[in-house]
């Protein structure tokens, strides 16, 4: 599965941002799909999962009520819509795809390149 994320961009505090993920290669639906992010000088952590139809999803705290992550299967696309960004969110989102649903990085096989987002104060 090649991944390839887009859609990342400089923001202002409270704005909003929908990142996108495509896949190609293999079943896109045998998958679930995670995002994840890095920010300066700080280890990649846990954004979003959803499971291979979309029926399930999860979050890291931080980002409850503010994200939420949808999928197109048929577009092979998965979306992560960003509101009310902080400050804090700034940092290189990445799409992961794993065959099991999960919030471990090390349980996804295949990763995307990543996309910078940056939030102004």
């Amino acid at each position: 599965v090649q991944l390839r994320a887009s859609g990342g961009g400089l923001v202002q505090a409270g704005g909003s941002l929908r990142l996108s993920c495509a896949a190609s290669g293999r079943t896109f639906s045998r998958y679930a799909m995670g995002w994840f992010r890095q920010a300066p000088g700080k280890e990649r952590e846990f954004v979003a999962s959803i499971s291979w139809s979309g029926g399930g999803t999860d979050y890291t705290d931080s980002v409850k009520g503010r994200f939420t992550i949808s999928r197109d299967n048929a577009k092979n696309t998965v979306y992560p819509q960003m509101n009310s960004l902080k400050p804090e969110d700034t940092a290189v989102y990445y799409c992961a795809a794993s065959t099991r649903w999960t919030i471990y990085e090390y349980e996804y096989e295949y990763w995307g390149q990543g996309t910078l987002v940056t939030v102004s104060s």
